[in-house]
């Protein structure tokens, strides 16, 4: 159970127990301080008797018949002299204006504290207890009432009526030693303390048919249960019930009855029995002496605010806020919750700080080696405050802990002093390139002395010059510093797939002027389309003069080039023939096919020299020497369908002749032409001469194929006559229908001969118009007139363009 200690500087009491002294590892619900100044003055001479407590003050009554009126902090205002013996009880009304008194000599007072009004009775036995009328002030008839020790009544003041008694559970105890502790929680719930039974009693309204002779009110009990010690006193707090305990134990090693510390417990009422929620063991002065009857419990409604109160001492407990909670959180280790618990009740709480929480969290992690989980907390906890970044990360060095905090470093907002970052810097490039290479990809530039890095870094490649971590890493600084030259040429050197993003993101196309051959070496595919797409930047002269050692790259940049435009390299063609040649065989014959700038004649003496038969014949061909290309065909190739084919590509009947008398004495040739001959030459132009007795394999197969072309030729002449005339007679009748139309006559036609309009502007004048198929017209009298040759007339422009000259078709006269 927890142990209630004071918060004044002022020590109290050591425990008697020992094992009470063991913190609990729930938290409490209640705190304790001790009530000083004044009190304690009183205490060393005098010793406490009863307390009440109002919003306004304190009344605190002695054994030596004082009073003594109190501020909240202990602070004496006011002193009365009541009696020679012990004060047993004070009341205050409402107001606070009007006290009352009792003692140990029999004696009730009822006075004013601001007035000049003072009621006495005398009784002829102790008065234990006073209770002055809430409104005495208010009321003409001033009343008050006294009690003893024997027994509850309860008493209706409306109905003037007692409603019941309360009697003791443990009759065996003296009530003098085991006073009775009551309580109202409400206006209808009253509390019962006695020895070591609690009672909850509520007031209920009786129904009028059970009323008869008996109190319209009545007390039932609805819950009663037993404590483990002796009851002092007893307060509502909420719905719970915060009891005040006498304790006695018995020594293990004595086997002795002694008086043990008080006990003030939060318990949760049931009908039958209880549920206890705290419990806290209160060391208080002098508690080896008391007994039962020596504690009392007091409280003030509005605060929670409970007064334990006892002859040497008087304790504070008061309900615990978010300060509190944060408090026993710091104070059990758990820095997580209490950050989170100030984090959610900022605007509550008032000792405590988020960032003096965080830091101590911070600090807490450390001291356990989690320095991975504190360097992450710093970002939330240290925000944007750059001086406690700082700080942290010159603790985190203290300890050799830099590489754990460096990825977590603001790098924006706030931006730290350039010698933090290039003191985590530093700590990497000792021990870890990869990390140090990771931080300078990942942090801007800016943040720290470039220049500074870039000498360390170079001091380390003295030692490993070629570790492609620390190249390339310096690479990356190189191009934040702009020296694009030096970054350029140790990606070169490291073939690193970046160096073409470098070049166009930075235009670094004059810087790659000499090294156009490295580039090529890394990616040709890559390097040729770059050097392509920045023409006006790398001139096509300059890369074929850098490429002029290396005709293999040489090649496969002209050809990339040819790809895109015939006509841009046409310089280079006659050297790409010899490139081709060498490198790429393949695509010489489609080059030489697009080309129209290659000179052909170098080109047939390079192929010529290479002996490509192919390249060969097509150059021969294009130069207009067919015959020769044929006869290479023939005797180079022996590819009869092939010879076939570039006869037809020629169309030349001198070619076909000379195919034919090359093939008249080899059977597969004249094979071949049978099959092929016959829509190009006559067929019987070399059956006749094909030797009798020459055996001719498929003979009869190329036969029926001839004639079958030439029933075709048949059928397709036949079809072309009928598609003919079918067509010529559909146009004759088209123009039959078109020549038969009206044709419109209106003011805006003109006499094709004297231009003037063909209607007169008089419509009621004779005229006379011809108008042709030709929608040519003409005033009659400005045509010639027909001669007797020639009856028909005829349309003078048509006639004289030549062309058909359309006869009159219609002839208007009025």
């Amino acid at each position: 159970m927890a142990e209630a200690e004071g918060q004044e500087t002022e020590s109290l009491e050591e425990s008697t127990d020992e094992s009470e002294e063991e913190e609990s590892e729930e938290e409490p619900k209640l705190k304790y301080e001790r009530l000083s100044n004044g009190v304690t003055e009183i205490l060393q001479k005098d010793a406490a008797g009863c307390m009440t407590v109002h919003d306004k003050f304190l009344a605190l009554g002695t054994h030596y018949g004082k009073v003594y009126l109190l501020d909240v902090q202990g602070n004496i205002t006011q002193k009365f002299d009541v009696s020679p013996v012990k004060i047993n009880q004070i009341s205050l009304d409402e107001s606070g204006e009007h006290m009352g008194v009792c003692s140990e000599d029999g004696k009730v007072q009822v006075f004013g504290l601001y007035s000049g009004e003072e009621f006495h009775e005398t009784f002829d036995c102790p008065i234990k207890i006073i209770a002055v009328n809430p409104h005495f002030v208010r009321t003409s008839c001033k009343q008050f009432v006294t009690g003893g020790k024997k027994g509850v009544k309860i008493f209706d003041v409306t109905s003037k009526q007692r409603i019941t008694n309360v009697p003791r559970d443990d009759i065996s105890l003296r009530p003098d030693m085991y006073p009775c502790s009551l309580c109202w929680k409400d206006s209808v719930t009253l509390i019962i303390g006695w020895g070591t039974s609690v009672k909850i009693c509520s007031v209920k309204e009786r129904h009028a048919s059970e009323m008869r002779d008996l109190p319209s009110r009545y007390v039932e009990i609805v819950s009663q249960f037993e404590t483990e010690f002796y009851i002092s006193g007893l307060a509502p707090l909420c719905d719970q019930l915060v009891v005040l305990s006498y304790v006695k134990e018995v020594s293990e090693k004595t086997e002795r009855e002694y008086r043990a510390r008080p006990r003030l417990d939060i318990i949760q009422p049931l009908p039958e029995t209880c549920e206890e929620i705290s419990s806290d063991a209160l060391t208080v002065r002098g508690f080896q002496e008391n007994e039962c009857r020596d504690y009392h419990l007091e409280y003030s409604e509005g605060e929670s605010l409970f007064y334990i109160v006892s002859p040497r001492d008087i304790v504070v407990a008061k309900e615990r806020d978010q300060d509190d909670h944060i408090d026993w959180l710091l104070e059990k280790k758990k820095y997580e919750e209490a950050l989170m618990a100030a984090e959610i009740s900022q605007k509550n709480i008032k000792r405590h700080k988020i960032l003096d929480i965080g830091l101590a969290y911070i600090n807490h992690l450390v001291e356990k080696g989690e320095y991975d989980i504190a360097a992450r907390k710093c970002q939330k906890i240290l925000g944007k405050n750059a001086a406690l970044w700082e700080y942290e990360v010159y603790k985190f060095k203290e300890i050799g802990q830099l590489k754990a905090i460096s990825p977590y470093l603001p790098r924006g907002d706030p931006v730290l002093k350039p010698l933090i970052y290039e003191m985590i810097l530093h700590e990497f490039l000792e021990s870890d390139y990869e990390g140090f290479a990771t931080l300078i990809r990942e942090w801007p530039g800016d943040l720290y002395n470039n220049s500074v890095i870039v000498q360390a870094v170079r001091d380390h490649l003295k030692k490993d010059s070629q570790n492609r971590t620390l190249l390339k890493t310096l690479a990356e600084l190189y191009t934040y510093d702009k020296n694009y030259g030096n970054a350029l040429e140790i990606y070169l050197t490291l073939r690193h797939k970046d160096v073409f993003q470098l070049i166009h993101k930075h235009n670094l196309f004059s810087s790659i002027k000499d090294k156009i051959v490295l580039l090529m070496d890394f990616d040709s595919e890559k390097a040729v389309d770059m050097l392509l797409d920045n023409e006006d930047k790398i001139s096509i002269k300059k890369v074929v003069e850098e490429l002029e050692d290396r005709p293999e790259l040489q090649h496969v940049y002209l050809h990339k080039l040819f790809k895109r435009d015939h006509h841009k390299g046409q310089r280079y063609h006659e050297k790409q023939i010899s490139l081709y040649a060498e490198y790429d065989r393949p695509n010489l014959l489609p080059f030489l096919r697009d080309s129209t700038h290659c000179p052909l004649e170098k080109a047939l003496e390079i192929c010529q020299q290479r002996n490509f038969v192919e390249e060969t014949i097509y150059l021969l061909s294009r130069m207009g020497n067919s015959r020769s290309a044929l006869k290479m065909i023939t005797e180079e190739l022996h590819d009869v369908d092939k010879a076939i084919e570039f006869a037809k590509e020629q169309d030349d009947g001198e070619l076909w002749e000379d195919l034919i008398l090359y093939s008249i004495d080899k059977p597969p040739f004249i094979t071949g032409l049978l099959n092929n001959i016959g829509t190009h030459v006559d067929p019987i132009l070399l059956i006749h001469r094909i030797k009798e007795g020459m055996e001719i394999p498929n003979l009869r197969d190329s036969l029926v194929k001839i004639l079958q072309d030439y029933n075709l030729q048949i059928l397709l002449r036949e079809g072309c006559k009928k598609i003919l005339v079918a067509d010529s007679l559909s146009l004759l009748k088209r123009m039959h229908r078109t020549q038969m139309k009206g044709v419109l006559v209106d003011e805006e036609n003109i006499c094709e001969s004297c231009l003037s309009p063909i209607l007169p502007s008089d419509a009621a004048k004779p005229f006379s118009v011809v108008a042709f198929h030709c929608r040519h017209m003409f005033h009659k009298e400005c045509l010639p007139v027909p001669s007797m040759n020639s009856p028909a007339q005829f349309c003078n422009i048509c006639s004289a363009k030549h062309r058909g000259p359309g006869s009159a078709i219609l002839e208007l006269k009025k």
